[in-house]
């Protein structure tokens, strides 16, 4: 959030305003046209069946949700279109920082995927260690 701009909250109701491009990041290896959806268990929680599919305006931040994806494939970020309303992620949305600097989002409705990227910029490796680690012994409760 720019010093100069009063945080916006977004929500289904004013989604709109909120331009692309989105990105999701998994290990998932996917195609054009396919859809996202929810109704999977939780990258950080395995007895969590998440209501939403995430995404972001932001392709490092997808990038490092696909390093922290499950699975045994290579990390993907699609460049994805949402194909309903939308809101902030409240997991990430005034919580270290006010606002959603990290510019999440989540949804009840699939998002399409319209390409992929074939880079990045990447986390430093030990930063993606660390978060694994916390990962791995509870970062929290998750807002479902």
């Amino acid at each position: 959030m720019h010093p100069d701009h009063e945080w916006i909250p977004v929500s289904p109701e004013n989604c709109d305003s909120v331009a692309g491009p989105f990105y999701h990041g998994t290990r998932a290896e996917l195609s054009v046209g396919d859809l996202l959806t929810a109704g999977f268990r939780s990258n950080y929680n395995d007895s969590v069946v998440m209501n939403h599919i995430y995404f972001t305006a932001l392709p490092k931040g997808a990038g490092l949700a696909a390093e922290i994806a499950k699975g045994d494939g290579s990390p993907r970020v699609y460049v994805v279109v949402p194909t309903g309303k939308f809101e902030d992620d409240p997991n990430v949305t005034n919580k270290k920082f006010p606002g959603n600097p990290t510019q999440s989002y989540r949804s009840r409705h699939p998002l399409k995927i319209v390409g992929e990227l074939e880079s990045w910029e990447p986390y430093d490796s030990e930063f993606i260690r660390q978060l694994r680690s916390r990962i791995e012994i509870g970062m929290g409760e998750i807002i479902n």
